[in-house]
């Protein structure tokens, strides 16, 4: 694959990067203590209700303990999809990563042709953060990276 690399002044009809909301709250957690993250394009709050069956599904088709397992997820409203983004964390140290794309037919999961992007990446760093101060340490603390959160950012 051929890397394209573009002047500023070529660039003028494509988006270029501008900050997006990053939110969590606390009491944003699902069942099995995955913490939610919410990430708009538009700035504005994001309905968490048409991302949480998604979450479902995906968690199911997962061999992981998900109540014992650190482990977070992005509900983004994307500038012309929604994306869900699970991630969590296993055999030791390494991050496992899902995403999940609402097309016109529904929801689909293609690494080939999606990703976690770079609006995505702040939460990342943060979470890979609190993994390495709660987690992945002397004395693991899952309650304690559950309590960590990045918060609107």
């Amino acid at each position: 694959m051929k890397a394209i690399f573009m002047s500023a002044d070529s660039r003028s009809d494509i988006n270029i990067y501008r900050s997006r909301k990053i939110e969590s709250l606390p009491q944003w957690i699902d069942a099995d203590g995955i913490k939610i993250y919410t990430i708009s394009a538009q700035n504005k709050p994001v309905d968490q209700a048409p991302y949480l069956a998604r979450l479902a599904e995906v968690k199911k088709s997962r061999r992981a303990g998900w109540a014992t397992t650190p482990a977070f997820v992005i509900f983004h409203d994307g500038e012309s999809m929604a994306y869900l983004v699970l991630a969590w964390w296993g055999n030791d140290n390494e991050l496992f990563t899902s995403v999940s794309v609402k097309t016109a037919s529904g929801w689909i999961e293609d690494a080939g042709q999606y990703s976690f992007c770079v609006y995505d990446l702040e939460v990342f760093w943060a979470e890979r953060n609190y993994f390495v101060e709660q987690i992945y340490c002397l004395q693991p603390d899952l309650a304690g990276y559950r309590a960590r959160r990045l918060v609107s950012v």
